[in-house]
């Protein structure tokens, strides 16, 4: 394995620690439903359409939540990776 392999594993690895960390401290982390909104496929009323984009709009909240923790890790993470590379 080469330095550059292992630098790329070794910042995956903090990466993924750091965003463990960041879901760890999350009191009421929601999953994605993957389920989608019963009686979308069929129903002509307005309804259906309510009960969908209720559905979608969740799944984006939650979504957009993930990608903030993800982004906050990457910050971390560089801000670590360039504090490393400053120390003599």
């Amino acid at each position: 394995m080469t330095g550059i392999d292992s630098r790329q594993l070794s910042r995956r690895q903090r990466l993924h620690e750091l965003l463990l960390a960041l879901i760890a401290r999350e009191d009421d982390l929601e999953l994605m439903d993957g389920e989608g909104p019963a009686g979308l496929a069929g129903s002509a009323t307005g309804e259906g359409a309510v009960v969908a984009a209720r559905w979608l709009e969740r799944n984006q909240r939650v979504f957009q939540k993930y990608q903030a923790l993800v982004r906050t890790a990457v910050t971390l993470d560089a801000l670590l990776d360039d504090e490393q590379r400053s120390d003599p």
